[in-house]
């Protein structure tokens, strides 16, 4: 009942507070289109900042009164710890605001970003990789690096996808949804609720964007909770397959860019999602589609657990490939 009453509180909160943001500052927040944009109109951005303060809200409410949530805070480490959360979160929030409002050399968002991936894998230890572990110091201190380096790559890959309305926000609700039950992280409903506030504001036509706060602390809090699984590998491994439908787009284009020797640290509109957009597609659509198979995916591995999740990724692969060749069918038509 408590976790209800917390999660009620979390979307009425973000509701309000990015159609506060929408309404005071839209116009220092304004999106407006260029060449690589996917809208046609002057959106204001920054309403993640709206989920995030909803989120912030509540986890502290729940920090702060231990006794009226005894069923949350006894269920340690699954929680996971609000303090290490937000340790890592904050930065994040503060530097998405000002790339948001003014922008920011992408040095010193890497920076930051690798800041908060130390952190993180400080708080919840390296992403189970027993195959490197066993092998003693120089093991573990190469599965602490390749953490580092993988959550800073699964921060910037949401960013990179937060492209379309509702795309992001929709995915990651069925995520941190499935991630709450599978793994056993209450925490998560709460910016679960969050992020459901926000959808309304931002499911096609978008009235407003994330923008980079939104989008890196959703994928720095996915990130956190695939390390906080209490040392259980294969139980991390199969839920790892719940970001597929945004990671495999994400990755298949850094691929196929890297092939083509482009500046991968360029805007471009190549991913997936964008050139289903540009043949027709309406945004709605596009993000239906990938929801859609993220809600399939997250039933799967509930039901099925680890096969599901070997499934997931050569089903993903196989969708990619699919849509691959009708998008140049249809380029070549």
């Amino acid at each position: 009942m408590a976790l209800i009453i917390l999660s009620s509180l979390s979307f009425v909160l973000s509701l309000a507070t990015v159609a506060f943001i929408k309404k005071r500052f839209s116009q220092q927040l304004l999106d407006i289109p260029n060449e690589r944009s996917s809208h046609k109109q002057p959106t204001p951005r920054g309403g993640g900042l709206g989920f995030i303060i909803a989120f912030a809200i509540t986890s502290l409410i729940l920090y702060l009164l231990p006794t009226y949530f005894p069923q949350l805070i006894n269920n340690q480490p699954a929680i996971p710890n609000p303090t290490f959360l937000w340790l890592i979160l904050t930065p994040l929030t503060i530097v998405g605001i000002i790339d948001d409002k003014q922008g920011l050399p992408v040095g010193l968002r890497y920076v930051i970003q690798l800041s908060a991936a130390a952190i993180a894998v400080a708080c919840f230890g390296p992403f189970p990789q027993p195959w490197l572990t066993q092998f003693g110091t120089i093991g573990t201190i190469a599965a602490f690096t390749l953490t580092v380096i993988g959550m800073t790559a699964v921060i910037n890959f949401y960013n990179f996808m937060d492209g379309l309305d509702g795309l992001v926000a929709g995915t990651t609700l069925i995520q941190l949804g499935f991630l709450a039950f599978y793994l056993n992280q209450p925490l998560l409903w709460l910016i679960f609720a969050a992020i459901l506030g926000f959808l309304y504001w931002n499911w096609s036509p978008a009235k407003i964007f994330m923008g980079d706060a939104g989008s890196t602390v959703l994928g720095a809090t996915i990130a956190c909770s695939l390390l906080n699984n209490n040392n259980d590998t294969l139980q991390a491994w199969s839920a790892l397959a719940i970001t597929l439908p945004l990671l495999g787009d994400a990755i298949y284009t850094l691929i196929c860019r890297l092939i083509k020797r482009e500046n991968i640290f360029k805007a471009h509109r190549s991913h997936l999602y964008q050139r289903l957009q540009q043949i027709g597609w309406s945004h709605a659509q596009v993000s239906s589609t990938y929801i859609a198979i993220t809600l399939i995916i997250a039933m799967g591995i509930a039901l099925f657990d680890r096969i599901a999740a070997w499934i997931a990724l050569a089903a993903v692969a196989g969708i990619i490939s699919i849509a691959e060749i009708y998008l140049q069918r249809l380029k070549s038509s």
